[in-house]
């Protein structure tokens, strides 16, 4: 697999780049501006480990395009991200096709932190058809973004996915290609007293299959083990909240379990 690392400016002026087989590493030594985009480009589709920025973790995920492209985020768009990441005049960017033995282990098929708003060729992806206030910080990237301490609310690392207390919200993660999957973990946002929570919730998969799950009160991981089968993505929706005077339930973190396929 061929691999090429690109920072491209506003303009589409190509800043710094580089390119190799398997495995590149591109070392950018200035300052991120305002409108500049990392990239990845790969001769083919196919799973890759993915680090754009040394401040976060190396991420197994699969790139069904031929190209990714994330906007360097600025101002509020980094509310999500760890206020380490993206500064500075120095940065490592790094990608390789993952090995096999990677690809085939039972996996959170839903992990995905450099997924974003836009994102069309990166997967797993996120999608939501509401998001409070509009603001990042509760964008549906943040409940597949990997990161899960969730006894406060707003910026990282408490991100989450809000939903503007609409009863009607529904949260999609999307894997690109055929999967297995045999395992849902909900991790739910536990700023008690500030945040409520959910009683029940339910998962349409892609397969035709629904599961209705009963949450309680807690920060931790609930897991629900289901019959494994074949999907291409999950949707959570019929979120029932509970009986609590606050009316902000919201959720940190879903995690699907599985294995690819093949």
């Amino acid at each position: 697999m061929e691999l090429r690392l690109k920072v491209v400016g506003a303009s589409g002026v190509v800043r710094c780049e580089t390119a190799n087989t398997d495995e590149a590493f591109l070392i950018f030594r200035d300052a991120y501006e305002d409108g500049d985009r990392v990239v990845v480009e790969a001769s083919e589709a196919g799973h890759v480990v993915l680090a754009l920025d040394d401040a976060m973790s190396p991420t197994l995920v699969y790139l069904k395009g031929r190209d990714y492209a994330l906007a360097v985020p600025f101002d509020i768009r980094r509310a999500p991200y760890s206020p380490r990441a993206f500064v500075g005049e120095l940065h490592r960017l790094h990608v390789r096709k993952a090995r096999a033995e990677e690809v085939a282990q039972r996996r959170n098929l839903a992990l995905n932190p450099w997924d974003d708003k836009g994102n069309t060729t990166l997967f797993p992806h996120a999608e939501a058809n509401v998001q409070t206030r509009g603001e990042t910080q509760f964008a549906a990237r943040n409940a597949i973004d990997g990161e899960k301490a969730n006894d406060d609310h707003g910026r990282w690392p408490y991100t989450s996915w809000g939903i503007n207390m609409d009863p009607a919200a529904e949260l999609t993660v999307e894997f690109g290609r055929p999967v297995k999957v045999d395992e849902i973990v909900l991790y739910l946002r536990a700023d008690f007293p500030h945040d409520a929570w959910w009683k029940n919730a339910s998962v349409t998969l892609s397969s035709g299959q629904v599961h209705s799950f009963s949450l309680v009160k807690t920060g931790n991981a609930q897991s629900f083990r289901i019959e494994e089968q074949q999907v291409e993505w999950v949707k959570l929706h019929s979120l029932i909240k509970a009986e609590d005077p606050s009316p902000f339930p919201a959720l940190t973190q879903i995690e699907v379990w599985g294995r690819d396929i093949g």
